[in-house]
């Protein structure tokens, strides 16, 4: 297919995919669930679980196989935008004294989960047809245990904004275990990925990459970004420009050495100066990126997501028994360092409920793992499901959790550490913290 015939074919799937989630998100929306949500099953639904096997025709026609690499590009744009605002809403609400406990939550969101779901991959070895000719057994059992420890960070800080929770204890606990945690998945990953290759210079470029990008972006990035966002007279499409260079500059050199686009654009909206030209620039950029080209990405994801898979007994209790043992490791791990650190009940368990979600995450790296592969059709779908379920699962536990304070609250006399932690709703409709 040429660029000509390929290009009215893009816009035509662009159509399909931007109704069908705005009609998914408005669903879902009723249940209480968060527009991010609304958008990732939608992507699924648009894949062969329901749209290609409904009307396998049409499709091929709207998705045709020479359209996935575009998709693909078109959702990283979207991602990257989007994590560059979790970084510049990250460090507005940074600090407090939380490292330590965020330290301790982050430790434990990844080594409870990685260690179960590497044992429940090698459990499953020989009785479940999951396995890549040729992929050693214990890289499968390392990338299903980096797939379990992976916290959606990008789809945590969207649930904190928009429930209006980005000042509250637990929500700023939250984005800090998240940003930790998703940074140390990463170079596991990059680990574990090394490993199959059969090339140690790949974990090493990983981190090598890392510590040169932390030291470029802090002595040259930052006053770059500071002279193009502050200098006066300079007009707000250079500034947009500028910034957006810098965005995609460290969004290339993070893809390159493998610890992927995303992170380079959070660390640059760690980066951005404050002040009220950064925040028109922040908003600039996200408002018609995450609106259009993140959608794309999570119909690529769905587009190489086949729920017929389930069809086997085997694979469909090994799905099941990822999510149980994703939501114990998770939750659980997080909830009970959480509670070691001193953090009352209420923090914790939210703390929890959060960090459990692995939806966007999840989903880059099952199509890492896709590309290089390592991961299986079977694999992918049933660690797709384990991204779906903790996902959703999120908000109406933090729903459940809000009502049953508030009950409380009414019967109960409120501690001054209970104001921090209780969300309320105000007249706005927006969920706030006290305190």
């Amino acid at each position: 297919m040429t660029p000509v015939e390929l290009a009215p074919r893009f816009f035509a799937a662009v159509v399909v995919i931007l109704l069908a989630c705005r009609l998914v998100v408005a669903v879902a929306g009723r249940f209480g669930q968060p527009p991010v949500v609304g958008e990732m099953i939608a992507g699924v639904l648009l894949g062969p679980s329901l749209f290609g096997l409904v009307a396998p025709g049409a499709s091929d026609a709207v998705f045709p196989a020479e359209l996935r690499p575009v998709l693909y590009v078109a959702g990283q744009i979207g991602l990257v935008a989007l994590m560059f605002h979790a970084g510049y809403e990250f460090r507005a609400h940074a600090g407090r004294g939380l490292a330590g406990t965020a330290a301790a939550v982050s430790g434990a969101g990844i080594t409870v989960p990685l260690v179960l779901g590497a044992g429940l991959a090698v459990v499953a070895h020989g009785h479940v047809d999951i396995y890549v000719d040729g992929v050693p057994v214990w890289v499968t059992a390392g990338f299903v245990g980096v797939a379990l420890a992976i916290t959606a960070f990008p789809m945590l800080a969207r649930i904190i904004t928009e429930r209006g929770l980005t000042g509250s204890r637990f929500g700023t606990l939250s984005l800090a275990s998240g940003a930790t945690d998703d940074a140390v998945a990463w170079i596991l990953l990059a680990a574990v990925l090394s490993a199959a290759s059969g090339d140690p210079g790949q974990v090493l470029t990983a981190v090598g990459g890392a510590l040169l990008f932390g030291a470029v972006l802090y002595f040259l990035g930052r006053p770059l970004l500071a002279l193009i966002v502050n200098r006066p007279g300079v007009r707000d499409d250079t500034r947009l420009l500028g910034t957006v260079a810098v965005l995609f500059g460290a969004a290339w050199f993070t893809d390159v050495i493998d610890l992927y686009a995303v992170f380079g654009a959070f660390c640059v909206g760690m980066a951005m100066p404050r002040g009220e030209a950064a925040e028109r620039l922040v908003r600039t950029t996200q408002s018609v990126t995450q609106v259009v080209f993140v959608p794309m990405f999570f119909t690529y994801s769905g587009l190489n997501t086949r729920f017929d898979v389930f069809a086997d007994p085997a694979v469909l209790a090994f799905g099941a028994a990822a999510v149980v043992l994703a939501v114990a490791g998770k939750f659980g791990g997080c909830w009970a360092a959480a509670r070691l650190r001193g953090e009352p009940p209420a923090v914790a368990v939210r703390v929890g409920a959060l960090m459990n979600a692995r939806g966007l995450m999840q989903l880059i790296a099952l199509n890492v793992g896709l590309a290089a592969g390592i991961v299986s059709d079977a694999l992918f779908s049933a660690l797709v499901l384990v991204a779906l379920v903790t996902t959703v699962m999120t908000a109406p536990v933090l729903s459940w959790l809000d009502r049953r304070d508030t009950a409380g609250a009414r019967t109960a006399p409120v501690t001054e550490q209970d104001q921090e932690v209780v969300p309320t709703r105000h007249a706005t409709g927006h969920d706030t913290a006290l305190g």
